[in-house]
């Protein structure tokens, strides 16, 4: 397996590792317009300054997508519609409506496209998922996310796209909290009927997107979610999911579940998967990407398709839209979806 990596920044460092810790598969090049960006690649493997002619050079198995937001449905669809298979970094795309071009590229372009929504990999969000389709305690009633993370002033200084609402689509909500408010949805299992949602800037920053949100989700099964997120915690703290069901709470933090039951609270299962960044990234980069690979190699198996990040993208459209409206946004069904 050839693998390249097109954008060389901060999380490209997840990628590199992930790709090295498989066993035959080869960094074959990166990219990046940062010639000094070079120097984060292995030896051996060749740097180039444009995306497309890396690709036409090394004709590469799998594409590792790497980029500022604004790029990752372009160069997606520029890679796709060369033939190659993409492991795309979140988000999925700017807005719901790009979002929703980009999960029509598989089928158009006839490749496989992965999107890293690695915490759903992760052994707590698998345990939990196993334990509420087996459907023991009941239905789930209701769904919790708490985002408190920090971020200071030089995060944004150091490369400024990620404040500026063109280039980021976001801040809080599409940026620290995604994975946070996939998950949300992911456990509920059941389509969003509608959202009524607030974002504002708390701190001082002077930039674009919002630092803070907050929103209450509503399922077509009738589950209520609520989600709180903010970058102006004093440092990062893992996300939190509580679901509640008829006969139990499940609560994930620390990377830890634990089940709650008549006030009796245990541990089921601990995320002790290596991480190649942050903690509070989860630590499930590694896993998907494996997954994935096996998947191009075997044709057998699951990852995880544009079209499963849709609502998450749509449910951050949403939130946006009802803090500007003042408004409850209900979800309208695609011909995508």
């Amino acid at each position: 397996m050839k693998a390249v990596v097109i954008g060389l920044g901060d999380i490209s460092a997840v990628h590199l590792a992930a790709i090295a810790a498989i066993p035959g598969t080869v960094l074959a090049a990166g990219c990046d317009t940062d010639k000094r960006r070079q120097e984060v690649l292995p030896q051996g493997a060749s740097f180039f300054t444009d995306y497309r002619e890396m690709l036409s050079a090394v004709k590469p198995d799998v594409v590792h997508i790497c980029l500022p937001h604004y790029l990752h449905y372009p160069v997606a669809r520029d890679t796709a519609e060369a033939g190659y298979n993409i492991f795309a970094e979140k988000p999925l795309a700017m807005d719901y409506k790009e979002g929703l071009e980009y999960a029509a590229l598989e089928k158009a372009a006839g490749v496989k496209i992965c999107i890293c929504l690695q915490n759903r990999r992760n052994p707590s969000s698998e345990k939990l998922m196993e334990i509420l389709a087996g459907g023991e305690f009941g239905a789930v009633t209701g769904v919790r996310g708490l985002v408190a993370w920090k971020r200071g002033k030089a995060y944004y200084e150091a490369k400024p796209w990620r404040g500026i609402m063109a280039q980021a689509g976001g801040g809080n909500m599409i940026n620290q909290a995604l994975h946070t408010l996939d998950l949300i949805q992911y456990f509920a299992r059941s389509p969003i009927k509608d959202v009524k949602g607030s974002i504002s800037q708390i701190l001082d920053y002077d930039i674009e997107v919002e630092d803070t949100a907050s929103a209450s989700i509503r399922f077509e099964s009738g589950i209520s979610g609520l989600f709180n997120g903010s970058n102006a915690n004093s440092r990062d703290v893992p996300a939190e999911i509580e679901v509640s069901c008829e006969k139990a709470v499940f609560t994930i933090r620390y990377q830890t579940l634990y089940q709650r039951i008549e006030g009796e609270e245990s541990i089921l299962v601990r995320d002790r998967s290596p991480s190649a960044g942050k903690s509070v990234y989860g630590n499930s980069h590694q896993k998907l990407i494996a997954q994935f690979y096996h998947v191009l190699e075997t044709g057998q198996g699951e990852y995880i398709h544009p079209q499963d990040a849709l609502p998450v993208t749509w449910l951050i459209d949403a939130i946006r839209q009802s803090s500007e409206s003042g408004k409850t946004v209900v979800f309208q069904r695609r011909s995508a979806d």
